[in-house]
């Protein structure tokens, strides 16, 4: 391209504004327009249904109350027909019950009149910033699929890769995980090199148990974008269904016949139980919990704690290490984070090698 050439301006996304009152609506349009947005209108959710199935919409700003079909039964309905629209809700009614509805339905956010334009804008930016962010997780997502069954295929043709095709099916489904989460980074990587460290301290195979450990946390493909992806805090009901990504990851896992598959079910299914009886699925106490559980529980809260997260920056070194250390007998296996005190320098060795891309590093 030479210099006097130019690139095309990108297409502005286009918003559906469903409104009964004509007022609201061009004030919605005129906020949209300014944002830099087109924009078309419905009065109801029939010329709303009429409006999505002949043109394309990124995202639609609702009411909650309508002649005819609600708002809500709205959402419902297009989000089903699709799923790739974004959905905030702006309505007079202050209901709170009702707003942690449209939010279970799949509506991005909930606005409340009288609204100011900011508000309007921010909420419209940061639900299209979700919508594309699920859209490229789904494609990440159906390409590492096709990526397991092409591996698939090349195992039941070449027994003699056996071991390498499984090693590499391993990282490429744990791979699925960091790309559904921003945060994740070179985590699963971090993780399996403390549990490899951790194991050969401990006496065991460190090979296999780091070759299993990236796993850990597979069963968080079935958690859904809005819980997964979200930067405040979860409700009980979405940490419920967080933490079922330790039963679904078992699942996945088990009854393969591989004893690498199998200890790799049982990090995913424990790694979240706690010394003391407190953690979760199971609520296992001490050593019920499979040796292979209470190391990847240390070596993934560790990784948690020394990395960024939307909601905190990462501890320091020295920070983590006294919050570990403090959690002797409670969260973790007394005798096993004894080894990974002694053991700070190869620790520390491991968290700089593996550092994410452009990190903030939390220093020592």
């Amino acid at each position: 391209m030479s210099q006097t050439e130019q690139r095309p301006a990108p297409t502005p996304e286009r918003v559906l504004v469903v409104d009964d009152e004509p007022a609201t609506r061009r004030l919605l349009g005129r906020i949209l327009v300014g944002a830099g947005y087109e924009w078309a209108e419905a009065a109801d959710s029939e010329q709303a249904y009429r409006a999505l199935n002949e043109h394309d919409f990124a995202l639609i700003l609702s009411d909650v109350k309508m002649p005819g079909d609600s708002g809500m039964n709205l959402v419902k309905h297009v989000l089903a027909e699709h799923p790739d629209l974004a959905v905030v809700m702006v309505t007079g009614i202050d209901d709170p019950a009702l707003a942690a509805l449209a939010l279970d339905y799949g509506a991005y956010g909930y606005i409340i009149k009288p609204f100011s334009p900011s508000e309007i804008t921010i909420a419209v930016a940061n639900a299209l910033r979700r919508r594309k962010l699920e859209i490229e997780n789904r494609a990440h997502r159906e390409m590492l699929e096709q990526i397991v069954r092409e591996r698939t295929a090349a195992l039941e043709r070449s027994a003699g890769d056996l071991k390498l095709s499984r090693e590499e099916t391993i990282r490429r489904l744990s791979q699925a995980v960091e790309f559904r989460d921003e945060e994740t980074g070179h985590h699963t990587e971090r993780v399996s090199r403390y549990c490899e460290l951790l194991a050969e301290l401990e006496g065991l195979d460190g090979e296999l148990v780091g070759t299993a450990s990236p796993m850990h946390d597979v069963g968080k493909v079935a958690v859904p974008d809005r819980i997964l992806l979200k930067p405040g805090k979860l409700s009980d009901k979405e940490r419920r269904e967080m933490e079922r990504h330790t039963v679904v990851g078992h699942e996945i896992l088990s009854g393969s016949g591989s004893d690498l598959l199998d200890l790799a079910a049982s990090i995913a299914f424990t790694h979240h139980e706690r010394y003391d009886g407190s953690g979760y699925p199971q609520g296992l106490k001490g050593e019920q919990i499979p040796v292979e559980g209470r190391i990847a529980a240390i070596a993934d809260v560790f990784d948690a704690l020394t990395t960024d997260r939307v909601y905190r920056p990462a501890y320091t070194f020295e920070q983590a290490v006294q919050m570990m250390t403090e959690q002797r007998g409670r969260h973790f296996d007394p005798d096993l984070l004894d080894h990974f005190l002694a053991a700070l320098d190869k620790i520390d060795a491991i968290r700089l090698h593996h550092a994410d891309p452009s990190p903030h590093l939390a220093g020592r």
